[in-house]
């Protein structure tokens, strides 16, 4: 699970593994908000021949993770573990070591803390998206989205939809029978390119969404498909009736719900 974790606001890209259960975190990033440089690469390039002259752990056991660069692509980055950024923290000069060292314990004490308790997790998703400036009504038409997601997946993988390609592709069909676009069409109208579609929507773009996938689970339930194109059948169906939907409001308003609007203007809106 890549996510991007905020320290004063400033974004440090981290990587969940739930089967060690244990965060790491970009070094770059860690470095960037410690020191400022405006070469945090470079920074790092000279620290980590400096920390292998010394032997040091950090450097030769670090690992290298696929994060999301700024350019949208995914692109191998050195990471740490918690334990070895406390370490790398001690070689770096910065009046900003000791609240970053209480920030890193606290990602680590929430994390364990959600794992033992699901409604944990709602509460620092909704923390995230606060942080990121979505405001209060959204972040619940997303948060709500989230469980109905859920139970549509759920719902896949008890009639035998396989996760991946089967997952997308009946997505796709749901999204373009209630939006009229398909998925990459869609995010192509915002401008998205590897950024999450559902985190890019308005309010009623959300809630047509919702309304698209949760009718496709109520109607899976009662007719139990057993193959891949009786599902295709179903996740048309359900987007056809949020998209049915979608032009009676557009017929009364005299507006597109389905809009260019992204997360930046969004939240600059």
């Amino acid at each position: 699970m890549n996510k991007i974790q905020l320290f004063e606001s400033k974004q440090i890209r981290s990587h969940w593994d739930s089967e060690q259960e244990m965060w790491y975190f970009s070094i770059i990033d860690t470095i960037e908000v410690l020191t400022e440089s405006t070469n945090p690469r470079k920074y790092w390039s000279v620290l980590k021949t400096r920390l292998k002259a010394e032997e040091s752990e950090v450097a030769t056991n670090c690992s290298q993770l696929k994060l999301k660069a700024t350019d949208g692509k995914m692109r191998l980055t050195d990471v740490a573990t918690t334990e070895q950024l406390l370490r790398l923290v001690q070689s770096i000069p910065s009046p900003k070591a000791e609240p970053f060292k209480v920030w890193l314990a606290k990602v680590g004490y929430e994390r364990l803390e959600a794992m033992q308790d699901p409604e944990k997790s709602i509460d620092i998703a909704m923390q995230d998206y606060l942080n990121l400036g979505y405001s209060e009504k959204w972040i619940n038409q997303r948060l709500k989205s989230i469980e109905v997601r859920k139970d549509l997946t759920d719902e896949w993988k008890k009639r035998g939809v396989e996760e991946g390609i089967e997952f997308a592709v009946l997505t796709d069909i749901i999204t373009k029978a209630w939006s009229e676009h398909s998925v990459k069409d869609y995010k192509a109208l915002k401008g998205l390119k590897k950024e999450n579609l559902r985190d890019n929507m308005t309010n009623l773009e959300l809630v047509l969404n919702m309304l698209a996938e949760a009718t496709t689970t109520e109607i899976s339930k009662e007719k139990e498909p057993k193959t891949l194109k009786e599902n295709s059948t179903i996740a048309k169906e359900g987007g056809t009736i949020a998209g049915d939907t979608r032009k009676a409001i557009e017929a009364k308003t005299g507006k597109k719900i389905v809009s260019s609007q992204n997360a930046k203007k969004l939240l600059e809106k």
